[in-house]
């Protein structure tokens, strides 16, 4: 049986997204939505107000969150030109779920998790200003409050490429991203992060569970990759992300559920500029992680 109502990767503007939780919500119910996670990055700031949006449109929530990983295998140059990639992220991202967890209600696990993850929370603001003052040295000074200004949460590049569009000196975020503030370009500074097993043990003794988000963009063969998961204690992999080609799809649930993972969908929503929707994301529900399955 296959669905599209599951919408469990998006983004506020607790992170880096750009429209309000309720907004977001709204937007999810919309489009028929029937289970939503709201997973910004490396912060959990967002929880309580997605809960009480949710619950208004008669959709489930699943808390969760979009923590920023050191890479657990290093890109295969080969297989980057293969998919057309000239590199890849600097980073990876792992999406933790906590689908018994009420936000509001106190849960011990769950504020042990929040205290792990808040120093690299913080860790943003230090990378930040020194993103804002490579830029300088480039000849195209930015303001790290303005920055900072632009996120009610955790601040990231989109709000700093969305600052220098308004500076003129981009003509749009994209061009931000691939010319100055990408991966490996000459404004980008990378920022302390945890290696995929620490990550995985905080999550798994808050009684949450992990998938590694978007696969597509660290340029990794697919049966090393899901290899590499299973050593490690990831839980599932986001075999169905807008990135990825209805093959690519096929070929990640397939290894993914030969080595006895499971897959999460996510449409990555991080804002009606950058996508047109969020939602309507087609997969087969027997290949789900059940703990994420509408209930």
């Amino acid at each position: 049986m296959w669905t599209q109502t599951l919408d469990l990767h998006s983004h506020s503007l607790h992170s880096d997204g750009e429209h309000p939780v309720q907004e977001v919500a709204q937007l999810m119910h919309g489009q028929g939505v029937q289970t939503w996670s709201l997973t910004d990055h490396d912060t959990t700031s967002g929880w309580y107000e997605a809960a009480k949006a949710a619950a208004e449109f008669g959709i489930r929530f699943v808390p969760g969150v979009e923590i920023t990983c050191e890479p657990a295998v290093g890109p295969d140059q080969s297989h980057l030109e293969s998919i057309g990639r000239d590199r890849a992220s600097a980073s990876w991202h792992l999406l933790a779920y906590f689908p018994s967890h009420k936000p509001g209600i106190n849960d011990k696990e769950v504020a042990e998790f929040k205290t792990w993850l808040a120093p690299h929370q913080d860790g943003r603001l230090p990378r930040m200003k020194a993103m804002c003052d490579r830029l300088t040295e480039l000849g195209m000074p930015v303001d790290i409050d303005d920055v900072c200004r632009r996120a009610s949460g955790s601040v990231g590049r989109p709000h700093l490429a969305e600052a220098m569009v308004e500076h003129g000196y981009v003509a749009s975020k994209f061009e931000a991203f691939e010319t100055w503030i990408g991966d490996g370009l000459p404004a980008f500074v990378p920022h302390l992060k945890p290696t995929i097993e620490e990550a995985v043990d905080a999550v798994r003794a808050a009684n949450g569970f992990t998938s590694l988000a978007h696969p597509f963009y660290y340029g990794v063969p697919t049966s090393t990759l899901i290899q590499r998961l299973v050593e490690l204690g990831v839980d599932a992999v986001e075999a169905v992300h807008r990135s990825h080609t209805d093959a690519y799809r096929y070929e990640l649930m397939n290894e993914a559920i030969a080595r006895g993972m499971t897959i999460t969908v996510g449409s990555d929503f991080h804002g009606l500029s950058w996508q047109a929707r969020p939602g309507n994301m087609p997969l087969q529900k027997a290949a789900l992680d059940a703990r994420l399955s509408d209930q």
